[in-house]
């Protein structure tokens, strides 16, 4: 087996807020807790759960676009974590992000080709201005765009329109991961099947490799080769897509599927409705962070012990006391 091109190990990302109006004291937001995972080259692992669980911060911490509390990221065997100055920009090359909001993601100031073209001048990628404009308009035809767009401005654009121009200026440096940060939510259904089909053929021409994350199980099933699902901060299941999609494991993940539409009428699918609200990442439960509302929980085992992530079979692993 060849060593994996990303590593995450126990990361952990905590942010400081006040405690009251008048006190000193802090508290602190357990965005994401002890988060541990390998990724293949070539391999697209999504990473799901609900708002606020903690997945879009995972992403930006593995970029070091901000920085973890604690933990390992490893890249190639390059410890990212403790990259610097030059080296922290060499390796921006290797690692780039599609953001999820394509309105607020791209410069209203700048047209679509300073916007691509900006990454080229940063990292010295045209040597002239006819190979900077030539770059340009081959990555504009490369996600489905005109070469005359490159003189217009992001507010001239259609919001599919945009996130191209987003996944355009990912690709402007050639990396070989990119977190895609939601990049489909904020779009048209219609729209979004056309820019998962873009990055999957953009993924077998290039070679890339995906963090794609989405708080939707049914955007994720057949663009990923791995899924995790995360819950206040932690991963509580990590398992092939086929094997998660058709076996879950972990009774968070269950829920999360049973919510997910079905398009053909005659089949009915028996809909798990969680009990109460998802805790408060200050001050998160004790024993296993689900126990609050899961329907299969044993009392005080669920509560009073943290369950491991460990193999429940081959390659599916899940973090639950009662699921073998």
């Amino acid at each position: 087996m060849s060593a994996p091109l990303l590593r995450v190990k126990e990361l952990e990302k905590r942010f400081a807020v006040k405690g009251g109006l008048f006190s000193r004291d802090r508290e602190w937001v357990h965005a994401v807790d002890g988060v541990t995972f390998d990724l293949a080259a070539g391999e697209t692992l999504g990473l799901v759960g609900e708002s606020g669980c903690g997945k879009s911060t995972t992403g930006r911490c593995i970029l070091r676009l901000i920085e973890p509390s604690s933990g390992e990221v490893w890249f190639e065997g390059k410890d990212v974590t403790s990259l610097d100055g030059s080296e922290l920009t060499a390796l921006r090359r290797d690692m780039q992000i599609i953001f999820q909001d394509p309105y607020a993601s791209l410069n209203p100031r700048m047209t679509v080709g300073a916007i691509i073209g900006e990454a080229l001048t940063i990292h010295r990628l045209a040597k002239t201005p006819r190979e900077y404009e030539e770059r340009i308009v081959h990555l504009l035809e490369t996600v489905g765009l005109n070469a005359d767009h490159l003189r217009r401005y992001p507010h001239e654009f259609s919001g599919g329109q945009r996130q191209r121009i987003g996944i355009a200026r990912a690709l402007a440096v050639s990396p070989k991961l990119i977190v895609c940060d939601e990049p489909v939510s904020a779009l048209d259904v219609s729209i979004q099947a056309q820019v998962i089909n873009l990055l999957e053929d953009l993924q077998g021409r290039f070679g890339l490799t995906y963090i794609f994350i989405a708080h939707d199980l049914s955007v994720v099933e057949h663009i990923s080769t791995r899924v995790a699902v995360m819950y206040l901060g932690r991963i509580v299941e990590i398992a092939s897509a086929r094997d998660l999609y058709t076996a879950p494991k972990h009774p968070y993940t269950e829920a999360l599927l049973s919510a997910v539409p079905i398009p053909d009428p005659t089949v009915k699918r028996q809909r798990i409705r969680l009990q109460g609200e998802i805790p408060s990442p200050i001050r998160p439960p004790s024993g296993c962070r689900f126990h609050t509302r899961c329907p299969i929980r044993v009392l005080p085992l669920c509560s009073t012990e943290t369950p491991p992530l460990e193999q429940k079979s081959t390659g599916h692993w899940a973090a639950c006391h009662l699921r073998g």
